[in-house]
């Protein structure tokens, strides 16, 4: 991939969007981050992706999404209401509009900093049933995005048609994986690295690193 390219990351501090940064600084020769801060369950997460921006040498932006705590309240957003996922419907912690007010906004920043490439870390694999995790979702945002600004935008989702396991595997082929296991924050309970291996979350992100390091050891 040409690397004489800007790229923008929507960058949570988690273990996909630190993954995604670190692919991101692998295919593009200059990379920035956007963090939103909407009021989630942990404010640690805007911490730890500040922390890691800093310490992977990106320009790192925050910007204020507030209006989606009132607007959207979930599991993600409010303390007094349980993580749970009831089978048909969607999960407590699925925060409706989302992703497509953080793509929009992130397509409105790159804009004013010269960046044409949007990357993030959606995924459709362990999607866990979220509608604008969606490939279908993304590649209709980004036409959208595009008329919409007159622009050629191009969103870049590396782990898209990946599980946990082939993620992890990503962060080790790009020497990453131990920084990804240790310092990122994909908890919902807000334990940063291993979490609290009790959460919807944590069981997935350990579920996946586990069955990668066995298969790893096989081929030894």
């Amino acid at each position: 991939m040409n690397k004489n390219r800007k790229a923008l990351v929507v960058f949570s501090g988690g273990q996909d969007s630190t993954t995604c940064l670190f692919w991101a600084k692998a295919n593009f020769e200059e990379v920035e981050a956007v963090t939103f801060e909407y009021g989630q369950r942990h404010y640690q997460e805007i911490e730890v992706a500040k922390s890691i921006a800093n310490d992977l040498g990106v320009r790192h932006h925050v910007l204020d999404m507030s209006l989606l705590n009132q607007l959207a309240p979930s599991a993600l957003t409010r303390k007094d209401q349980k993580i749970e996922h009831d089978e048909g419907e969607l999960p407590s912690t699925f925060v409706p509009g989302r992703n497509l007010l953080f793509m929009s906004f992130a397509a409105v920043l790159a804009k004013q900093i010269g960046a044409r490439h949007l990357v993030t870390g959606v995924c459709e694999t362990d999607f866990s049933g979220y509608p604008d995790c969606r490939d279908i979702f993304i590649k209709s945002l980004n036409v959208t995005i595009n008329l919409s600004m007159s622009e050629d935008f191009v969103i870049h989702t590396p782990l898209m048609w990946l599980n946990k396991e082939q993620t992890w595997e990503l962060a080790d082929h790009l020497d990453a994986l131990e920084y990804v296991r240790d310092r990122t924050l994909t908890c919902y309970n807000g334990v940063q690295g291993e979490g609290c291996r009790e959460c919807p979350a944590c069981l997935l992100r350990n579920q996946g690193m586990v069955n990668y390091l066995n298969r790893k050891e096989e081929k030894i």
